[in-house]
């Protein structure tokens, strides 16, 4: 076993072996007197799996120019693949003397050897078999954000034991509800081993979501069915083995940005002890704070060399050791910021770019951060797809009934051309969501006017204040059989919208079976039934779920809903009729006057699935169907008159989700329809067979 530890201003490394987890001071400790090019390094022959280590970093401890060594301290080597001993919460995991008068500037001498988290050499031997990724084109992809333990943990069809694990989601039940559902891909909340912080833990709370992360290479050993590091790794092969042979990509939410270490009265558990300097980007008018474009206390230095490889190698090794598809970088601008502003130049694109496995794979950025300019929806460069913020705050707009919203809600549901196209990217650049972990579920969307967090401890005072939501008529569960039938109505409208826009849709899970967080838009810390889903479905959740996978269906049928190219809102080859056409309930078309008036709350939009002008994979035409698409996020219902169709008398009703009784109706050409107020209603008119 080669053991190799970079560290640049360090004066010294030692290796020290454990025997077992329950050691109080390590079993051995070697020096490794081998340095090369700001590597330390050492080959120990007879090592095998299951040996626990960690690292003690000898080097000057002067906070006040970035340097926080203290060999005091066992530290977690950043390459391990699995964590054979967690945190156990301690004041000697902390560099500094808590409590002193001069803070982190006081080096503390205490160890903190029983305490410290372990590395743990693991067999990486696993038989893959026949596993293939699905490859699952852009255009043709459904993602499913999804929490391991969220998604599974009150499953009934799943022995408790196995529940919250990566055995429950690739267990039969879930498989089927995914596969049912119509899911291409499966975008994992973070899986990296994380710190469970101190603070959270004395209120009985914990780091559900994982945003804080401890070690890159090693998948969470508590989301193992056997609880132990070793069957981490290979359950989470098998889980994703499962998955691919259901044609589900598994996309894993990262984040690079930054550590579970903190800011400076954090504490020392792996990189800030190793070379604080190297790792983190410090404050250049005073090294003894962190620079901190995440909110979290501490950004990883990007224009470190080393620590670059560290981010590219990790990435490597989920692709080619651990066989995902892909990777969701949380708060990615902030891995764009070389000297200070985002730069869609900078070497970490560079390198993704030229990397003959990471450029294959499915890239997905959440393109702000909380520094200045950090807002970068847009601004990602060719090969990356984007959570797109703008769409979810538009839909949420229109819906809500907010004048003024029309053009941009247009926009967005055509794909988003002006974020774009102009860099030369498709309209799967635009991951499109309504709801996501951050924020109120679906059916709170509808259920609240304000956040309700305050079983966090935070006085209510964390999440967002900005939900853009409406409770419908009162707040909270209510028994108002008109107020409950609204609020489904409206989950309805908002599930279609995601699957009729242009773009890649991303449901969150149990959003098509009515979860709700009870008004809680902040479920970082509930590890509990708050944020677990309940399968246990009422009649409406049924009917939300069965709604959901129609539409879905409607989606994978329809070529005009997954669009490679933009429209051009003009006609197609001489023939006279637009591949896009927005209309007045008047069945004209839209003005200028009706785009910008506030009161415009009413539109139709009608798709020509035979002037697509795009190609299959063979390289023959694409037709579909053509579709007539009415929203209206009014309170009273709004006639409507049909537009001609282009070669048929009548349009046949997909669906109403005001109406579900009258689906299948055919409705006469130029005959008015009454369109209800808060729906959304699709007709359709069967492609015609003939490529003209």
């Amino acid at each position: 076993m080669n053991f190799a530890l970079f560290s640049e201003n360090a004066t010294g490394v030692d290796l020290c072996l454990f025997d077992t987890a329950r050691l109080r001071r390590e079993s051995e400790r070697i020096p490794l007197t081998e340095k090369t090019q700001q590597i330390w390094h050492g080959y120990l022959p007879d090592v095998n799996p299951g040996q626990l280590y960690g690292y003690r970093v000898h080097g000057p401890y002067d906070p006040e120019n970035g340097h926080r060594f203290n060999s005091k301290k066992i530290v977690l080597d950043p390459y391990t693949k699995a964590i054979g001993r967690s945190v156990r919460w301690n004041d000697s995991l902390f560099g500094y003397r808590i409590g002193h008068e001069d803070e982190d500037l006081s080096k503390d001498n205490r160890d903190n050897a029983a305490y410290a988290p372990l590395a743990l050499v693991v067999d990486p031997a696993f038989t893959w078999g026949d596993d293939r990724a699905p490859k699952t084109p852009w255009h043709r992809t459904l993602i499913y954000e999804a929490h391991v333990r969220g998604l599974t943990q009150s499953h009934p069809d799943i022995p408790e034991k196995r529940r919250g694990t990566y055995a429950a989601l690739a267990s039969e039940p879930v498989l089927k509800h995914l596969c049912d559902l119509g899911v291409t891909a499966l975008e994992l909340m973070p899986v990296h081993e994380k710190l469970h912080h101190r603070h959270l833990l004395e209120k009985g709370l914990r780091n559900y979501w994982g945003y804080d992360t401890l070690a890159y290479f090693a998948p969470e050993r508590s989301c193992a069915e056997s609880r132990t590091a070793r069957g981490a790794v290979n359950e989470f092969k098998r889980m994703v083995r499962a998955l691919h042979a259901r044609g589900i990509e598994v996309i894993l939410d990262v984040v690079y940005n930054h550590t579970a270490e903190g800011n400076q009265m954090g504490p020392t558990l792996s990189l800030r002890g190793i070379d604080n300097a190297s790792y983190y980007r410090l404050s250049p008018d005073n090294p003894r704070f962190y620079e901190d474009f995440t909110g979290t206390g501490n950004t990883l230095n990007m224009t470190q060399p080393r620590v670059l490889q560290m981010i590219m190698d990790s990435l490597r090794y989920w692709v080619s050791e651990m066989h995902v598809d892909g990777f969701r970088f949380d708060l990615a601008s902030a891995l764009a910021r070389e000297l200070f502003a985002v730069d869609k130049l900078s070497a970490f694109f560079d390198i993704i770019a030229q990397d003959p496995v990471l450029s294959q794979v499915k890239l997905i950025a959440e393109p702000w951060d909380l520094g200045e300019g950090g807002y970068q929806v847009g601004n990602f460069p060719v090969g990356w797809a984007e959570w797109n913020g703008k769409y979810r705050d538009s839909v949420r707009s229109f819906w809500k009934g907010d004048g003024g919203t029309l053009a941009e809600f247009a926009t967005r549901l055509s794909g988003s051309s002006d974020l774009y196209e102009q860099g030369g990217r498709r309209p799967h650049a635009s991951i499109n969501f309504i709801t996501c972990h951050d924020g109120f579920t679906l059916h709170d969307l509808v259920s609240y006017n304000q956040k309700h967090n305050d079983a966090n401890g935070e006085d209510n005072r964390d999440g967002t204040d900005d939900n853009r939501s409406w409770n419908s008529g009162a707040e909270g569960p209510t028994d108002d059989p008109t107020i409950r039938a609204l609020r489904a109505q409206r989950k309805r409208n908002f599930l279609a919208t995601l699957l009729l826009s242009q773009g890649v849709p991303m449901m969150s899970h149990g959003d098509e079976m009515g979860r709700t967080q009870d008004g809680n838009n902040n479920g970082y810390c509930q590890d509990n039934e708050l944020t677990w889903i309940d399968w246990d479905l009422s009649g409406d959740d049924q009917e939300l779920l069965n709604f959901t996978k129609r539409i879905v269906r409607l989606w994978q049928q329809q070529p005009v809903l997954q669009r490679r190219r933009f429209f051009q809102g003009r006609a197609i080859r001489g023939t006279g009729v637009k591949d896009i056409v927005w209309l007045t309930p008047d069945g004209q078309p839209m003005t200028d006057e009706r785009w910008d008036a506030p009161h415009t709350l009413s539109f139709g939009m009608m798709l020509a699935g035979d002037q697509m002008d795009e190609v299959d994979e063979r390289g023959e035409h694409i037709i579909g169907d053509s579709l007539l698409i009415l929203m209206s996020a009014h309170h009273e219902a709004v006639p409507f008159a049909l537009p001609k169709a282009a070669y048929a008398e009548h349009w046949e009703l997909v669906f109403d989700t005001a109406r579900t009784e009258r689906e299948g109706d055919q409705i006469t050409c130029n005959s008015s329809y009454d369109l209800a107020g808060w729906s959304l209603v699709v007709f359709k008119q069967p492609k015609k067979e003939v490529w003209s």
